[in-house]
């Protein structure tokens, strides 16, 4: 593949000059820095770099210019180049423009001039956004691709887990595809899928730890002992191997699946503090991974914990192939599992048009289909904006009688001001069913008695979850629902918990075992938003700290 281009354009000839070359400084070695001295100069180059298939990672655009503002020519290209990183350059007056491109034209950032120096104010900016293009970005020709069929469960399952980690890939339907057909027949008679990589290897039908450790995520640690284990890769237990890895502890983070735990399937989270423009969860959680490693902490994905035995005071946490991780403290950060529902159909057609969460794998899937979604809160309703964009309809399907009982206010508004998203209250889905795949649904209305049944293609599932906590079975103190109780809520009457054996009490956010801590979703009590759950992961390390000070 041809070196991607990062496209300056401006109509002052020095500042051109200045920008190209603080480009080059720093992104010659793996771009090809191009550069233009007004929109149609852009708009022709861009035209002709489509033409040729060289991709555009980024375009840095004068706001300021004249016949063809910066805003105009993003909005412009937004179809000729709909992946590049845009970035509007302007005087401190545009600043409105700005923050209404953001809007208009999917801005990803503006700049001020000048930016001086650039390696404080112009690099680090540069650097974040191209390592999203870099992650997000389809390969053409070169790279992974799954080959198999569009209804089978495990190419699901495979297609999942690459796009939970934000790992590009093809995806070739065997069925549709003769390319796709002739690799899967060179194998042989072989289980499906098959996953092809660019080094010529292949794995067939992989579990998702044998996929992870291929495309180079850890799996395992290097270390035998650890300061600091925490079992989950959600918004609490990445904040907590953040905060204890910059901290100068030993930190290792398990995450039984691809990170990002219930957060990183929401399509995108509008309201998290910083993003403007909103971020979806896979993203949000893969820039947290990136800062949790650089900082030293090892983040293993594919890997279950299936069990925690206490040592004296040393936490060993078991895996699920029999190995063994021994800590000096714990952080149980497992968040919560989607409850499967009992709907007559649900089973057979899980990963063949039954979907538990908003799988971003399958939107290519539905595109020009009608599609439902089956829940009344916020990530239900941030599931139906993301399919409206590509389906030619979207049903959501609410138990409850309003979406003000468990939705954002934003939300809310969003899906009233789009045509092709029908809400439907006080409405049930009581079967499903098909062939090999999900072919139609009945509906049931709570409110007038009345039944339905509709075709349909792809149901999408946000209606309850219950805590992830079995791994502490025996040795923590939960209630009745599953959640673990930590600081006062562990005591009785003043007492503290049978067993507790320092001269204190629990910290905040401690159980029943003294250096065994809580965090996230699975702990009794909290809000449960992204943002309260990276608060809790980051505090609960000074409480391990003051833990480690006494032993």
């Amino acid at each position: 593949m041809a070196r991607p281009v990062i496209m300056s354009v401006d109509d002052d000839p020095q500042v051109l000059a200045s920008i190209e070359r603080d480009l080059r400084d720093r992104y010659a070695d793996d771009y090809r820095i191009l550069s233009a001295e007004s929109g149609a100069e852009a708009l022709e180059a861009l035209i002709e770099l489509q033409r040729r298939g060289t991709p555009v990672a980024m375009l840095l655009v004068d706001q300021r210019m004249p016949s063809m503002e910066g805003t105009e020519l993003l909005e412009a290209v937004a179809p000729i180049v709909p992946d590049a990183r845009k970035v509007l350059l302007t005087a401190y007056a545009d600043t409105q423009a700005a923050i209404d491109a953001i809007n208009r034209v999917g801005l990803d950032h503006y700049l001020m001039k000048p930016w001086d120096p650039p390696e404080d104010l112009l690099y680090p900016v540069l650097d974040d956004l191209l390592e999203t293009w870099q992650a997000t970005v389809a390969i053409p020709y070169e790279g992974i691709r799954v080959a198999g069929t569009t209804w089978s469960p495990g190419t699901h399952l495979v297609k999942d887990f690459l796009a939970r980690s934000l790992i590009p890939y093809q995806f070739l339907d065997i069925e549709r595809d003769p390319a796709g057909r002739s690799l899967v027949d060179g194998l042989g008679d072989v289980a499906l899928p098959a996953v092809f990589f660019p080094d010529g290897s292949t794995l067939i039908a992989p579990d998702a730890r044998e996929l992870a450790g291929k495309v180079g995520l850890r799996t395992e640690t290097s270390t035998e002992f650890f300061d600091l284990i925490v079992l989950g890769a959600g918004p609490a237990g990445l904040a907590a191997g953040v905060y204890g890895a910059s901290e100068g502890l030993r930190t290792a983070v398990i995450e039984r699946s691809a990170v990002g735990g219930q957060a990183g399937t929401s399509s995108r989270i509008e309201n998290y503090l910083g993003f403007p423009n909103g971020i979806s969860g896979a993203e949000l959680a893969r820039r947290a991974a990136t800062q949790a490693q650089r900082l030293g902490a090892e983040i293993l994905t594919a890997t279950e914990a299936v069990g925690v035995r206490l040592e004296g005071s040393v936490k060993v946490v078991t895996l699920a192939d029999g190995s063994e991780i021994p800590g000096r403290t714990l952080v149980i950060a497992t968040g919560m599992t989607v409850r499967r529902l009992k709907v007559p159909g649900y089973e057979r057609f899980e990963g063949a048009g039954v979907y538990y969460g908003a799988a971003a794998s399958e939107v290519t899937t539905y595109r020009d289909q009608e599609v439902f979604v089956g829940g009344g809160a916020t990530s239900a309703g941030q599931a139906a904006m993301m399919f409206s964009k590509y389906c030619s309809g979207v049903s959501l399907i609410v138990r409850g009688d309003s979406l003000e009982k468990g939705m954002s206010a934003y939300l809310i508004e969003q899906i009233a001001g789009t045509e092709n998203i029908e809400v439907m209250l006080n409405t049930r889905i009581t079967e499903v069913g098909g062939g090999d795949r999900v072919e139609w649904l009945s509906l049931s209305n709570t409110a007038d008695g009345t039944e339905e049944r509709r075709d349909a293609s792809g149901i999408f599932v946000f209606v309850g979850a219950v805590p992830h906590t079995s791994v502490v079975d025996g040795v923590v103190e939960r209630n009745q629902q599953g959640f673990i109780l930590t600081g006062p809520d562990l005591s009785v009457d003043g007492a503290r918990p049978a067993g507790w054996k320092p001269d204190r009490d629990p910290y905040l956010m401690e159980t029943s075992v003294p250096g065994i801590f809580a965090a996230g979703d699975s702990r009794h009590g909290v809000v449960r938003r992204v943002a309260s759950a990276v608060g809790q992961g980051s505090v609960v390390v000074s409480m391990v700290h003051q833990y480690l000070e006494t032993v």
